[in-house]
C-alpha cells in the first residue's frame, strides 16, 4: 500500500436531489479517508448545483484504499439532511499520480441522486 499525501480538490456537484422544500439547500461535504475526516464550507443557497473549489490534504498510510464524500444539507433549526455519498477508489490515483476533475455518482440508498466533481493528486513519501 502506498504512503504519502493525497490532495483532494473538491470542485462542484450537480443534479443533486434537493432536500429543502421551500428554500434552496445549503450543501457541504464531509471527506473521509480512513480515520481522517474534513469538512468543506457550506455552499449557502446554492441548491442542487453547488461549487466549492476547495482543497483538502490527507496523509495516506497503510490500508487507505478509498475516499468517502458525504454530501449533507446544512439546516439551521433541524438536523442536517443526508443528500448522498460517493465512494472513490484511490487505486487509480496511486497508479497515475494525479486525476483531473472527474464526476463521480452520488448515491443514496442505492439510488443515483446527482454527481460530484473532484480532482486527486497523490504524492508518495520519498
Amino acid at each position: 500500500m502506498p504512503q504519502g499525501t493525497l490532495e483532494v480538490l473538491l470542485v462542484s456537484a450537480k443534479a443533486l436531489d434537493d432536500t429543502d422544500l421551500i428554500t434552496k439547500m445549503d450543501p457541504y461535504v464531509r471527506l473521509t479517508c480512513r480515520t481522517q475526516e474534513q469538512k468543506s464550507s457550506v455552499a449557502s443557497g446554492k441548491g442542487s448545483e453547488p461549487e466549492w473549489n476547495e482543497t483538502f490534504v490527507f496523509t495516506v498510510s497503510e490500508g487507505a484504499s478509498e475516499l468517502i464524500l458525504k454530501i449533507q444539507d446544512s439546516d439551521r433549526f433541524t438536523h442536517d439532511d443526508f443528500v448522498g455519498e460517493a465512494i472513490i477508489s484511490l487505486e487509480p490515483v496511486f497508479m497515475e499520480g494525479s486525476l483531473p476533475p472527474t464526476a463521480y455518482n452520488v448515491v443514496k440508498e442505492e439510488r443515483y441522486c446527482g454527481e460530484i466533481k473532484v480532482a486527486l493528486l497523490f504524492t508518495p513519501d520519498a
